[in-house]
């Protein structure tokens, strides 16, 4: 297999450093993502000055705060950064078409026939480095003809000197090296049996160190390595290590039928892998698609009649990619991207997924006056951050919607629309809409739910008496404490005279929930007509953990 060529990339700060490009201002200081464990947490990822205080990964945080008093922390959101890592999967793309994500913080990339189109391997090595710089991220490289080889030597060599201790691999790589964006680096990437060209740099960071074995040159790689480069499970380390053989040299010129019986296949196995007398596919994965577009202009512009007609031009085109691939946009983005290296941006979101233009530009047009042109836009751009798939739908025409009666696609996507303006000036969680409950208690019979994210309910159950237009909390009503309906009664400071009245209905407390507003116990509801015109809804509380007497409740149309 010695025509394969495996490159490794793994970001060892990738959680800290996904931060620091979010926060600047936390760069320059002790820093590290916290993750927890049950009650504990501890260390996830750390800046290239925490490593530089003696903090290390999966230290108990309470101990890293006595250790270095100026750490500042932030928490581990494993979903940030997977999306993160699927960006740099977007971004390795360009060097092959085969990039395989490993996460948490590792790609693999299958270079077999790509490396000459950048003047070699090293010179590839080298743009990786680069642009990882350029991105503020430290990054190690292992390049080799197996994926187990480019894997142990982008975790656990140095330069041209191995590391043979035991222990997690960040802590065994001497310190991870972060690239600094704006400063040439190089790169010690000479094969591993040739001489070493030690990286010049501060000892933490300024650099990134590759590692590269020549082709065929597996065995020699890998032999001054620790156990721990076959990735195998920590018990079998242990084991290893207790009988002396602490290092991959160690164990290549052992019997593999010995090895088998004592240690399992899984170390064979790994072992096999590494060297390439047994296959271990790369299996890519396709970047996630993103739906986004941009409008360069060689003048600036600033007038929002000009950014409204721009971003309509640009919405034609997104929403074109968007009915290719059967799907339609939910939250946009808008970005203006200024002459004085500014960029400011707006969210819009639709009540409904839609990959219609004439859809979404009302929407856009109502946050373009909120974004500040400056001394001029260079850039625009537009991306679709949320999208759903849309199924397609039968349009009738006019003898069809005539014996259909109302055009109700018409109807729900006015409502759609109506929703999704409101939305734009008032956010979207304010629009609701009710919907009904499984329950028989007065004020729980219905529930408040997102108008955007959900259908109108054709479903209501009526009650099995009406119910008022108005509810509020029970208010006491002033009568005599009897079961009996007054004919006269105070309410609200004022003097009540009932006309007319219907009822009683019981309704009784749900037994198996203990709800304070019902310690009142079994209640009998009565419609009331008054000599001002008002239709209460009045009730008598029986009485259970509190008091009887006379409410009201409501009030009907």
């Amino acid at each position: 297999m010695s025509n394969r060529r495996i490159l490794s990339l793994w970001f060892p700060r990738l959680g800290a450093e996904r931060w620091l490009r979010a926060e600047p201002h936390l760069a320059g200081q002790p820093f590290a993502t916290v993750a927890s464990d049950g009650n504990s947490q501890t260390l996830a990822a750390l800046s290239v000055e925490a490593t530089a205080a003696g903090l290390s990964r999966g230290q108990p945080l309470r101990d890293a705060h006595a250790l270095c008093a100026a750490l500042l922390t932030r928490p581990a959101l494993v979903h940030r950064e997977q999306g993160f890592l699927d960006a740099l999967h977007r971004w390795a793309g360009k060097f092959s078409p085969w990039v395989a994500a490993e996460p948490p913080d590792s790609l693999v990339i299958d270079l077999t026939g790509c490396a000459h189109l950048f003047g070699g391997e090293r010179e590839l090595c080298e743009r990786v480095a680069r642009d990882c710089a350029d991105l503020g991220l430290t990054v190690r490289l292992g390049l080799a003809d197996t994926l187990g080889a480019a894997w142990a030597l982008a975790r656990y060599s140095e330069g041209g000197r191995s590391i043979a201790r035991s222990g997690d691999a960040i802590d065994q790589e001497a310190p991870a090296t972060r690239a600094r964006a704006g400063k040439r680096r190089r790169l010690s990437n000479t094969p591993v049996d040739g001489p070493v060209d030690r990286p010049v740099g501060d000892p933490v960071g300024g650099m990134a160190v590759a590692r590269i074995a020549a082709p065929g040159a597996a065995w020699g790689a890998l032999s001054t390595l620790p156990i721990n480069a076959l990735r195998l499970p920590p018990h079998t380390v242990e084991q290893l290590t207790r009988l002396g053989l602490r290092q991959v040299g160690d164990i290549l010129g052992q019997p593999r039928a010995g090895l088998a019986r004592r240690f399992g296949r899984g170390l064979v196995e790994r072992l096999d892998q590494a060297m390439g007398s047994a296959p271990e596919p790369v299996s890519p994965k396709a970047a996630p698609e993103r739906f986004a577009v941009r409008m360069s202009f060689p003048d600036p512009i600033g007038l929002e009649d000009d950014v409204s007609e721009a971003f309509a031009r640009m919405a034609d085109r997104l929403c074109a990619r968007l009915k290719k691939t059967g799907r339609g946009v939910r939250t946009l983005r808008m970005e203006i991207h200024r002459c004085d290296h500014e960029m400011a941006w707006q969210t819009v979101t639709a009540a409904r997924a839609a990959d219609q233009p004439h859809r979404l530009v009302p929407l856009m047009n109502l946050k373009i006056p909120r974004m500040d042109a400056g001394p001029g836009i260079d850039m625009l751009r537009l991306e679709a951050l949320v999208t759903e798939p849309l199924h397609a739908r039968t349009t009738a025409g006019h003898a069809e919607a005539a014996a259909l009666g109302a055009p109700r696609h018409d109807k729900g996507a006015a409502l759609e629309d109506l929703i999704g303006r409101l939305g734009a000036r008032l956010g979207m969680e304010a629009i609701t809409r009710r919907h009904p409950a499984d329950s028989h208690i007065p004020e729980k019979g219905s529930k408040v739910v997102p108008a955007a994210w959900t259908d109108p309910s054709r479903h209501w159950q009526p009650p099995p008496r009406p119910r008022p237009l108005m509810l509020w909390p029970p208010e006491p009503v002033h009568a005599p404490d009897t079961p009996r309906l007054p004919n006269r009664f105070r309410w609200r400071g004022r003097d009540w005279q009932a006309t007319g009245h219907r009822g009683p209905e019981r309704i009784a407390p749900e037994w198996w929930f203990d709800d304070p507003a019902w310690r009142s116990g079994h209640r009998d509801y009565w419609q009331v007509e008054t000599d001002r015109g008002d239709r209460l809804w009045l009730f008598y509380a029986h009485g259970g953990t509190l008091s009887s007497g006379w409410f009201c409740h409501g009030s009907f149309a």
